[in-house]
């Protein structure tokens, strides 16, 4: 669609998607952004209490790419950037009642290091020599496989053995995803390491390969803790400054759920809203419609399957497909002398052959300046996932008890937290299946035949917040406004 035929274009979804679909839309078109909770950002949100400033989900983003960098810049923000505190930069895996350094130059699963690999405490002999045979792996090539439709744990057990698997990967990969790696799309979630199989034979020849073509934080362990980047004032501060970017631009806001999303004959929309305090009574009573020229739906696949049941029941049928999980994450405030563990890295992940509830816990403090009062450390504490659901549901009292059990035991913490503060997300992580990039494409393709309708949002080509923001702007684009990657 041409962009003079959008007028005025309705984006359901205030979070970080919506926002920057509406950043790209409201250069060419009016735009009005529907958000049910009154407020911007989605699970992008900060508290400060106190001398604590405390991240209620992504604590951080990936600075490689270039969506989030520009967007801060866009907005303003560029001094406020803080990087991985240099003196952290390395992942710990909890292992035999101790915590290990992850092996120097291993990114999540392609070793970068012979000398790392054959001195850790953590592999067995056996498994030691099985990943330096990583490089003699023959690869698996599409001309006689599904390629693109291997799972995570296939992909790892195959390439580097089942041990390094379970006790390396696995846990930097719930870390990141809470997801189940037996099901898990390898294209979809790391297509980086396929590409490695393909056109390098192994990942050790594509990890010597990438890091020639890189300078520094070589020495950082399970993620590249040297590329992430934080607000020094948290994250939140992000969507309030492109809020009010967008009051400024003209952008009009509506605190209502959009309940119902039809068709015009004219070939605009109609989208039905209802305010908060109207969807605790009968449907119907106080609502009203919303018209456009076009939609973006930057809201979960489930609620945008269920807007689209009437209008396309093959794309609802697509996006209904894509399954959720949730998580809780259990902030903590200690004094420093109430934990004994040095907290020398940026975090720790917990293997599931570990029998723990804890998935990872995060020194924030200890990443970034300014997350704790002086004296004083915050821990973030992540629990539940695909494989835990049931921890997540556990009360706050259970919670908050379970978790300081298992940190009393891992990072010899006593006493009392100086600050707890819990928050679920449920049904909040979408799960990337062997098939998501064939759901995809699907998804994509009917939507080629509705005109000015567009989807955005993490269910679809990325979790991180670069990814988040360019999904926005990519929707923008496919409306015939802005162009991705602005």
């Amino acid at each position: 669609m041409k962009a003079s035929r959008l007028k005025h274009v309705v984006v359901v979804g205030g979070g970080l998607a919506g926002l920057a679909a509406a950043e790209s839309l409201v250069r060419h078109a009016s735009v009005t952004v529907i958000e049910p909770s009154g407020r911007l950002g989605g699970m992008v949100a900060t508290v400060r209490c106190g001398g604590w400033l405390v991240e209620r989900s992504a604590d951080s983003f990936l600075a490689a790419r270039p969506e989030g960098i520009a967007m801060v810049e866009r907005m303003g923000l560029s001094s406020e950037l803080v990087g991985v505190n240099p003196r952290v930069r390395r992942a710990l895996i909890y292992h035999a009642g101790r915590t290990i350094p992850v092996p120097a130059g291993f990114r999540l699963m392609a070793p970068g290091q012979v000398r790392s690999i054959v001195s850790t405490s953590m592999l067995s002999p056996l498994a030691k020599l099985r990943i330096l045979a990583e490089r003699f792996v023959p690869a698996r090539h599409a001309a006689s496989h599904e390629y693109d439709d291997e799972t995570l744990e296939h992909f790892a057990v195959r390439r580097l053995g089942r041990q390094a698997f379970e006790r390396l990967v696995q846990p930097l990969v719930a870390g990141i995803w809470t997801a189940d790696p037996a099901r898990l799309s390898m294209a979809a979630a790391c297509p980086e390491f396929l590409e490695m199989e393909r056109h390098c034979g192994s990942l050790w020849a594509g990890e010597r390969s990438r890091l020639r073509g890189t300078k520094g934080d070589q020495q950082a362990t399970g993620a590249r803790y040297g590329q992430f980047v934080t607000l020094a004032s948290g994250m939140e501060t992000l969507p309030i400054r492109l809020g009010k970017h967008l009051d400024q631009a003209g952008v009009s806001r509506i605190t209502a759920s959009a309940t119902h999303l039809a068709r015009r004959m004219d070939g605009g929309w109609d989208v039905s809203i209802e305010p908060p305090e109207a969807l605790t009574r009968s449907h119907g009573s106080g609502g009203q419609v919303c018209q456009a020229d076009g939609v973006v739906l930057a809201v979960s696949a489930t609620a945008a399957a269920t807007l689209l049941t009437t209008v396309d029941k093959p794309l609802a049928d697509a996006l209904a497909g894509i399954e959720y999980a949730g998580s809780a994450i259990v902030s903590l405030g200690f004094a420093r002398s109430d934990v004994a563990h040095p907290l020398d890295a940026a975090g720790m992940v917990v293997p599931r052959g570990e029998h723990r509830r804890i998935l990872a816990v995060s020194f924030l403090s200890e990443k970034f300046p300014g997350r704790a009062p002086p004296g004083f450390v915050l821990l973030r504490v992540f629990v539940g996932g695909a494989l835990d659901p049931e921890a997540s549901q556990l009360d706050d009292a259970q919670l908050t008890s379970m978790v300081m059990r298992e940190l009393a035991d891992m990072l010899g913490v006593r006493g009392d937290p100086r600050l707890v503060q819990i928050d679920r997300w449920s049904r909040a992580m979408p799960q990337y299946h062997v098939g998501h990039r064939q759901r995809i494409a699907r998804i994509h393709e009917r939507l080629l035949t509705i005109r000015g309708l567009a989807l955005a949002g993490a269910a679809y080509e990325g979790v991180g917040i670069p990814q988040v923001i360019a999904s926005g702007q990519a929707a923008a684009a496919s409306l015939g406004c802005g162009e991705r990657g602005e």
